[in-house]
């Protein structure tokens, strides 16, 4: 594979520092009292820690500062510490790409540093059970993950931050797939993916970033990335806190985030004081079946975002981007795509709640044909180890429905066909089974909406049931 020597250099640095990352003996979070502090001068990760005597129920002990060289055990309790500008919310830069959600969210996450480098770690995994019913309703046993390390240090002017993500989907996901009724985009040994969902890359997101921050209200901000997130809608699902505890895809993905694994990303942005605008240029083919390699390609796709976040609860984006030849099998169709999203973030006592409206629509450069995607969430965690959430979608469908598993026949034109309607609630609950591990226990329902003339493909009443147990760090972060 021919690709730039830098991108080359980029991915040997990142690699080394998420295995520099993960394989830490300890971990460590902050102080509230300096966190503030630190976020309002725009220092990042904070040297400050604050240990937990159990950090379940996040019952703080005394605070004390972390020499350099040095890690200690420590996990944040969920009172709040916010950052003072949107500035420190950027320079965290503890999402995907360059996405910005509410600075009041809790992160769950591992801190640490070495000498005068600062690290983080945090991810996920969900092991499911899926059953869905109707003539195209599947099962499946699969998982889902995603883990992600960083590093930060003072550089010049400003601030260098690395950042790898991973996923192991690949291997947990047999199949290329697994069963999502009514789900379209990319796919499967030659075939559109019909009612199932793909797995993600194993190489989600190598990336690195320079933050120059001119004075309190001012920021520039660069990203590179071989592979990686551009201005391009709101956060992926995956990562977004309204989904938190919901495994499986949303079905306007391919409207909305889908563009948060994209190839040869650069992205240059500016802050002042609660806005944001970002450009970027990226490769905008969606990633090949071979989901364990780099893909690359030339850089021939753009798009813009401007993102506000008038307090630590608020954010909302709206972005505009060309895609060039998206789909393997429309190689020749290229898609304008237009997205605005609001979330809305809160600590509550001994949890929090997240929710997000997404709107989300492509339009084909080529048939001119529009769809449309819209999205409600909200994830409630209460009395420390509960939490329920609900999804609503209603997004365009196109005749790719009727095909199944089937190849696209000669000269196949794909077209609107029905809009669809999905309605899903869920509940888990936290148990201390691996220390340092949050684990929990889960189930989602959801249940379908679509015309009649559906009936025969589908079943008058389709619904889909998952069982799912969920692990990631322990504590949360902000």
């Amino acid at each position: 594979m021919n690709r730039p020597s830098f991108l080359r250099l980029i991915c040997a640095a990142l690699l080394t520092a998420a295995t520099s990352a993960t394989t830490a003996p300890a971990r460590a979070t902050e102080n509230p009292s300096t966190r503030a502090e630190c976020r309002s001068c725009g220092n990042g990760i904070c040297r400050q820690t604050q240990v937990a005597q159990d950090p379940m129920d996040h019952q703080t002990m005394d605070h004390h500062t972390m020499p350099q060289d040095s890690m200690a055990h420590s996990t944040m309790n969920m009172d709040h510490d916010q950052p003072a500008t949107l500035a420190g919310t950027i320079l965290e830069h503890m999402g995907a790409g360059t996405d910005v959600e509410p600075g009041s969210l809790p992160h769950h996450a591992w801190m640490f540093q070495r000498g005068k480098w600062d690290f983080m770690v945090h991810g996920i995994i969900f092991v499911n059970d899926i059953q869905q019913s109707g003539p195209r309703g599947g099962d499946k046993f699969f998982g889902e993950s995603w883990f992600m390390g960083m590093a930060q240090h003072d550089l010049g002017p400003g601030k260098f931050t690395a950042r790898a993500m991973l996923s192991l989907d690949p291997a947990l996901i047999s199949e290329r797939r697994y069963p999502e009724l009514f789900q379209l985009g990319e796919t499967a040994f030659g075939n559109p993916i019909v009612d199932g969902q793909h797995p993600h890359d194993f190489f989600m997101e190598l990336g690195a970033f320079y933050d120059w921050k001119l004075d309190e209200h001012n920021l520039i901000s660069f990203y590179a990335a071989p592979v990686g997130d551009p201005a391009l809608g709101p956060p992926a699902y995956p990562h977004r806190a309204s989904a938190s505890e919901d495994p499986i895809a949303v079905l306007g993905h391919h409207m909305q985030d889908s563009t948060h694994i994209a190839d040869e990303v650069v992205t240059a942005g500016y802050t002042y004081r609660f806005a944001r605008v970002e450009v970027s240029g990226f490769h905008g083919r969606e990633p090949d079946e071979n989901r364990w390699n780099i893909d690359a390609g030339a850089i021939d796709s753009w798009a813009a975002r401007l993102t506000i976040s008038p307090s630590p609860n608020w954010s909302g984006q709206f972005s505009l981007g060309t895609l060039k030849s998206p789909e393997a099998l429309s190689p020749q169709e290229d898609l304008r795509r237009m997205t605005a999203s609001i979330e809305y973030a809160r600590p509550i006592a001994k949890g929090d709640w997240a929710s997000s409206v997404v709107w989300g629509r492509n339009r084909s450069l080529v048939t001119g044909e529009v769809l449309n995607s819209y999205l409600f969430e909200s994830t409630l965690h209460f009395l420390s180890h509960n939490a329920v959430w609900t999804r609503i979608e209603n997004v365009d469908r196109t005749n790719l429905l009727l095909l199944g598993e089937n190849p696209e026949p000669p000269n196949f034109e794909e077209r609107f066909q029905a809009r669809i309607q999905a309605y899903t609630a869920g509940y888990d609950r936290e148990f201390r089974v691996i220390p340092h591990f949050s684990t929990a226990i889960g189930a989602e329902a959801t249940f379908y909406g679509k015309p009649d003339s559906l009936n025969a493909t589908y079943g008058d009443h389709p619904f889909g049931v998952v069982m799912f147990v969920r692990i990631r760090p322990e504590g949360a972060m902000h």
